[in-house]
């Protein structure tokens, strides 16, 4: 109830001060467990993809949100529940794996679960190398991914920027990608190759220019990602 309530009010707010452009919302499945893998542009972006989805999509984020004390922390605490994300410890030497075991609780729920497959933000604008989490997060659930292209998100909370901006958003749902192709595969070799895809879907969405390595978080830490 407290999602509904809190996403009734943000919708509706969202759409009058952004008028985003959504596109291909058909190919998000109603029902039933599913990844949405999305490019990564902005802190902002766990928020505009819930709130343009036909079904409640879930994200981490970093426990430090449900840990603050007085009137902000109280806030904060409820904000993020109130939105379904999950709550992960990012500082644990186990924090990966700890947090695709989180993901694959949601979807063995049924639920959808969003990730980022780059890792974190990226700040050159590059869509870079997808980490297989999200292969591995698709065949242990058996579930599809639906890729997922922001677009103008950067422009709405800048890195480094406190509040938010004004600017046009596109995002595009695409189609969903099964895992059946790749469960005759070796298990490394199928994360990879449906990571690949997974990217290469998103690079179509986006148009974004690719890098072939891995983004990395600055020496200074990335708190928003």
């Amino acid at each position: 109830m407290l999602y509904s309530v809190t996403r009734g009010a943000l919708v509706p707010l969202s759409r009058v001060l952004y008028r985003p452009t959504i596109e291909g919302k058909q190919n998000v499945p109603l029902t039933g467990g599913v990844i949405l893998a999305s490019n990564h542009r902005s802190f902002i972006d766990s928020f505009a993809i819930p709130l343009v989805a036909p079904r409640h999509v879930r994200f981490l984020a970093k426990e430090d949100y449900w840990t603050g004390t007085g009137i902000k922390g109280g806030i904060s605490r409820g904000f993020f529940t109130a939105v379904g994300m999950v709550p992960v410890n990012r500082r644990s030497p186990t924090a990966a794996q700890e947090s695709l075991d989180a993901g694959l609780k949601v979807l063995q729920a049924g639920e959808a679960f969003g990730i980022y497959p780059e890792g974190t933000r990226s700040r050159d604008g590059r869509l870079y190398r997808g980490r297989t989490g999200v292969g591995w997060l698709a065949l242990h659930a058996e579930v599809p991914v639906v890729p997922v292209g922001l677009i103008g998100t950067e422009n709405i909370q800048p890195v480094g920027s406190s509040f938010p901006r004004l600017a046009k958003v596109t995002v595009r749902f695409g189609k969903p990608i099964g895992v059946e192709p790749y469960q005759g595969l070796p298990a490394g070799k199928a994360r990879r190759q449906l990571t690949d895809d997974v990217m290469e879907a998103i690079a179509a969405l986006t148009g974004q220019e690719r890098a072939e390595e891995y983004n990395t978080v600055p020496s200074s830490g990335d708190p928003g990602t």
